[in-house]
């Protein structure tokens, strides 16, 4: 059963497609936690970061530097952003796919969990 972003990548479900290469989409989340969130989703189906193999590293490393350019563009650099990759139910994973969210636009506080 396909995914949703895997739906969102095939052009079965519309979404506001902001970056495409060969190897990832990336696409504003529908329910945002900041002004900017971002989803940035290889286009190979990859269930969860556990799942990734060391062939991988590459696909990673790609996401990482084009969640960097985005944060340029959409004017997060200067002040700041987070760069969260869920894994699994209690990682807070709600889609079994990889994906990368950016969020930024205003001070996002700690992190889960701190007190």
């Amino acid at each position: 059963m396909s995914t949703i972003f895997e739906k969102i990548i095939a052009g079965e479900i519309p979404a506001d497609i902001i970056y495409r290469d060969d190897h990832l989409i990336c696409f504003p989340d529908i329910n945002p936690a900041a002004p900017v969130h971002l989803l940035i989703v290889p286009l190979k189906p990859v269930p969860t970061a556990d799942d990734l193999s060391d062939d991988d590293a590459a696909l990673v490393g790609h996401m990482f530097i084009v969640a960097r350019d985005l944060a340029r563009q959409h004017g997060l650099a200067e002040n700041g952003y987070r760069l969260v990759i869920n894994c699994k139910a209690d990682g807070g994973q709600e889609v079994p796919h990889l994906h990368l969210h950016l969020l930024g636009g205003r001070h996002l506080g700690p992190m889960a969990g701190r007190s």
